[in-house]
């Protein structure tokens, strides 16, 4: 049945694609780090940059996958758009290597391959570079099966009737072929499975050379557009690389089709395998358009800054700076970003504590307003690092990636918490204070702003010992949160002994005083919180008092 006969085609399809994102995600979490490095430093010159471009994708297989790397690097300002653009010339080449090799008919190395990647992928240790190995190895077994799948499926259907009559259109309509080759790399987000599927059909005598030509251009034009719809939230920096690129492509497709037919029957006369003949059509195609360009990526350049103009915007101080969702393949550079916008929401957070307080001091509405602005800043950027911690997720993390991903969430969750009890504690306390034009006795004033000045250099040691896991600074946040303890009972004693004497600020602030210290305490014991798990994994931390109790009573 014809029907049947499509889903077995379709069925092998989707392995194809899983087996590519196999490879795809093997090779990020194996080096996905050291390509990035290696793109970041190749970009001095354009022909460094293509070169490099070539180099990254023939690993990662997936020019799309290079091509958002890029843009997430323009959109940080790391590289300019001439090189990203010298890059992804690079990477639409890189990515018909991989087609010229798997066009061999490498089936009998499928089992093999297989077999090898599944006990190398299955072993426990999460962290092992032997597991991204196995996973590369598997989904290489699984593209190689996957294709022989398609060509042995394929082969009933040259009996077909109905084919014919659906591709024949196809045949004789050169815009709407291309279109359709467009549409479905789009779908699959790979040109690379696109190709080799034409490929197939074309070994099986499903499709003609003529329109597997035509709808080759295609997936060339189709593996732009998800580059270029995800990076239309990005600054145009970063948009510009993919539509760059995106002209580069339509200008070339559009001169390959007026001598299609001449390539065709140049093609014809070189190869007598047609099948390949796709392939090396795909090749041709893209060393064509990134010889043509390369010299002129300037002139692309302004052509993108014309349809792309600089925005002249004020810039929204709660959108995330850092959190690239193109990077989340790759777990330690998408931790990196989560820490990075962690510390972000603690510079706030700085501000938000040294503005409360000052509007304590000084009787300031403006600074309350100000602080209380902060505050919904830091909510934001809180909730978008918890999302895209969850996007993240950890299932995949191995055990040193799952532990940053507790602490990085449980640092943001905390900055969270300080600045609720700011929010909700201390700046109703300085608008009571203003509203009733009390005033604090100069030695209780003197206390608190030492008590404050105390913990605010813990808050700031904090973000230290989050981004370095030091073990000597986790120690000394500790011993720092002992020091404000002292200091709190100290100023507790002081105020209750000016009580005593009848001084009239101190009688008359006494409630708002206390509440300042408690939630001073408080705030202190949140930010102390994260060197417990640094000591506790260093085996500094004494057993608690229950554990001690426990033991004595045994």
């Amino acid at each position: 049945m014809p029907s049947l006969i499509l889903l077995h085609i379709i069925g092998a399809v989707c392995l194809l694609l899983f087996g590519l994102r196999l490879v795809r995600n093997g090779v990020t979490r194996a080096f996905g780090v050291e390509l990035r490095k290696f793109i970041s430093f190749s970009t001095k010159n354009r022909v460094f940059g293509f070169l490099s471009g070539i180099g990254v994708t023939t690993f990662l297989q997936s020019s799309t996958a290079t091509t958002m790397i890029v843009t997430s690097f323009a959109s940080q300002g790391l590289i300019t758009t001439v090189a990203g653009l010298a890059v992804v010339l690079g990477a639409d080449v890189g990515t018909t290597i991989v087609a010229q090799i798997l066009a061999f008919d490498l089936s009998w190395l499928s089992p093999i391959l297989i077999v090898i990647g599944y006990f190398s992928y299955t072993i426990k240790d999460q962290s092992s570079s032997l597991r991204q190995t196995g996973r590369i190895l598997l989904g290489l077994g699984l593209m190689l099966l996957a294709l022989s799948l398609i060509k042995q499926s394929a082969v009933p259907l040259k009996q077909s009737e109905l084919l014919p009559m659906i591709l024949a259109p196809l045949n004789n309509d050169p815009i709407f072929a291309v279109f359709i080759g467009a549409l479905l790399t789009w779908l699959f987000h790979s040109s690379l499975a696109i190709v080799l599927l034409l490929m197939s059909m074309e070994s099986a005598e499903l499709i003609s050379v003529h329109l597997g030509l035509m709808m080759v251009l295609g997936a060339n034009l189709g593996n732009v557009i998800a580059p270029l719809l995800s990076s239309l939230r990005d600054p145009p920096e970063a948009t510009r690389i993919p539509l760059g690129n995106l002209l580069m492509r339509t200008v070339g497709v559009a001169v390959f089709l007026i001598f299609i037919h001449d390539v065709e029957s140049v093609l014809n006369e070189i190869f007598s395998d047609k099948a390949r003949a796709l392939v090396m059509f795909h090749m041709f195609f893209n060393v064509s358009v990134a010889l043509a360009f390369l010299p002129f990526l300037d002139v692309v350049h302004r052509v993108s800054c014309w349809i792309i103009p600089s925005r002249d915007e004020k810039t929204d101080i709660s959108k995330p700076q850092y959190l690239d969702d193109r990077v989340l393949d790759t777990p330690t550079v998408a931790l990196t970003n989560a820490a990075r916008e962690s510390l972000r929401m603690a510079d706030f957070l700085d501000q938000m504590f040294q503005d409360a307080w000052n509007a304590m001091r000084q009787s300031s509405t403006q600074l309350v307003t100000r602080a209380e602005n902060t505050d919904i800043v830091i909510d934001k950027l809180y909730k978008s690092i918890k999302a895209y911690l969850v996007r993240l997720g950890s299932e995949t993390l191995n055990t040193a990636e799952a532990k940053r991903h507790f602490q990085i969430l449980t640092f943001a969750t905390n900055i969270e918490h300080v600045g609720d009890i700011i929010d909700k504690n201390l700046i109703p306390l300085a608008e009571k204070k203003i509203r009733e034009g009390k005033e604090f006795s100069p030695a209780g004033e003197k206390e608190l702003d030492e008590l404050f000045n105390l913990v605010l250099d813990s808050v700031r040691l904090a973000q230290t010992v989050f981004i370095s896991g030091d073990e000597r600074l986790a120690r000394q946040l500790v011993e720092d949160k002992a020091v404000i303890k002292k200091a709190e009972v100290q100023a507790s004693i002081n105020h209750m002994a000016r009580l005593q004497a009848g001084v009239k600020e101190t009688q008359d602030t006494s409630d708002l005083h206390m509440d300042v210290v408690r939630d001073l305490r408080r705030i202190n014991s949140l930010m102390a919180s994260i060197a417990y798990p640094i000591l506790e994994e260093a085996g500094a931390l004494r057993p608690s008092l229950l554990r001690e109790q426990k033991t004595q009573a045994e």
